[in-house]
């Protein structure tokens, strides 16, 4: 089979992956490397394949079979609507867009075009996240009840002054980071559909939040709690948990997510399980079923790929649409508003 030829706008950090894991597909290759810098130039030669400075002149002069865009958030609504004005299916990163608002006009435009659009929410794509899925959709766990979760870490002082964009209001850990978990915990325990917040940025005292505790209601009734921070010396969160991501120390014996239904629970990533095995037997003087589930870790960002080539080709529908990168981008601003006002805020889309 002829590999599915993919070009790359946008050459920074998310943007190099992307490269790296088209060159090590076996089903799609490469075709050109779309951004206005010279360093994306001398990525491109090393790659052997064209260097294009904009989208427009890449479809002017070649047609990939589809588009990575990797560009910077404030673009990606203009991009998007040049790759589906050419017809050519993307691969469009989260956030979909800077504001809901922006991102309710994308999705109308995705809808009028039939457009084919993957949202980049790469941990859907994560063997942990399909393995936990399989065993609370079999209904091991029994109707969810309660969820709890976590993204504690400590980012350093050059983190900030590498970039000090990220000390200004519009950054901070709920509109950097909490996108990554909404998508995680609406995969795993359906709609969100209302959230309080309290944050905090007393640690480093910043314009933006460095610390925040999350109420989250579900569409089936499960309520959670989330616990978000960016400078708390922890190691649970996804990154320092999963073991999919090599640049982060790992961690075994910690977990990010419990999930709670009424037969039993399931802790994410280690994949503990503790079940009650009859009806009859559950309660808290009697013992659990205790097991490990079985589990393959593999690079989500190199399923993803995988996955987008299959869109491409018309095998396969997206499994992150436009619609579900609107509605993280929605509940995560309702987690600022809430934050800011101190009320619940609902997050179901209007009708």
């Amino acid at each position: 089979m002829e590999k599915t030829r993919i070009a790359v706008a946008g050459a920074g950090y998310i943007g190099l992956e992307h490269i790296r894991v088209i060159r090590e597909s076996p089903n799609c290759a490469l075709s050109a490397v779309v951004d206005p810098s010279d360093a994306a130039g001398l990525v491109a030669a090393k790659a052997s394949v064209p260097h294009y400075r904009s989208l427009d002149e890449l479809f002017e002069k070649d047609r990939p079979s589809g588009v990575v865009l990797a560009t910077p958030n404030a673009l990606h609504v203009e991009h998007a609507r040049l790759c589906m004005e050419a017809g050519v299916p993307m691969l469009l990163e989260k956030p979909v867009a800077p504001t809901v608002e922006e991102a309710e006009q994308l999705v109308a435009d995705v809808e009028r075009h039939g457009a084919q659009v993957l949202i980049g929410h790469h941990r859907a794509h994560s063997p942990i996240m399909a393995r936990a899925k399989q065993i609370i959709d079999e209904g091991r766990l029994g109707p969810l009840v309660a969820v709890l979760g976590s993204a504690m870490f400590f980012k350093p002082d050059h983190y900030f002054d590498d970039a000090p964009w990220r000390r200004q209001p519009g950054a901070g850990p709920i509109l950097l980071n909490m996108i990554h978990e909404i998508h995680n915990l609406r995969m795993l325990c359906g709609d969100i559909v209302a959230v309080q917040a309290f944050s905090s940025n007393a640690t480093r005292g910043l314009q933006v939040e460095d610390t925040v505790a999350i109420s989250l209601r579900f569409a089936n009734g499960a309520l959670g709690t989330f616990l978000l921070s960016d400078t708390a010396a922890s190691a649970r969160s996804w990154e320092q948990t999963s073991q999919e991501n090599k640049a982060y120390p790992s961690y075994a014996d910690e977990d990010c997510y419990a999930i709670a239904g009424t037969f039993g629970s399931l802790s994410i990533p280690t994949m503990r399980l503790k079940t009650y095995g009859r009806a009859e037997d559950r309660s808290w003087w009697k013992p659990f079923d205790v097991n490990v589930a079985d589990l393959a870790r593999d690079d989500p960002l190199k399923h993803q790929m995988e996955h987008f080539g299959q869109v491409v080709r018309g095998e396969a529908k997206p499994i992150v649409t436009a619609h579900d990168g609107l509605q993280n981008l929605r509940i995560t601003e309702a987690i600022v508003k809430a934050a800011k006002t101190g009320s619940v805020v609902e997050t179901a889309p209007a009708n």
